[in-house]
């Protein structure tokens, strides 16, 4: 079954930008898919994280924050079916 892993982040920001590449090609070819989100799109994720991006979820689970954890993501794509 596929999972859907959620990125907070926001427009201009290094970090994020290069999280999502990385995320991205890990998930290549795993039938799971990565859905960005911005936080400053949505006032209560901004107060929630503020500049604490980005952050890697699964539904309310974190992977990782501010750089990519391989080993946790690499974890957690052993995990699933």
């Amino acid at each position: 079954m596929s999972r859907t892993l959620t990125l907070y982040t926001r427009d201009g920001c290094p970090l994020c930008e290069e999280m999502a590449a990385e995320v991205g090609a890990m998930l290549g070819g795993t039938g799971h898919r990565l859905l960005p989100v911005d936080v400053d799109a949505d006032p209560a994720l901004k107060a929630k994280y503020g500049w604490d991006v980005p952050l890697l979820f699964d539904v309310d689970a974190e992977i990782c924050r501010h750089q990519l954890d391989r080993p946790a993501l690499q974890a957690w794509l052993r995990a699933q079916p």
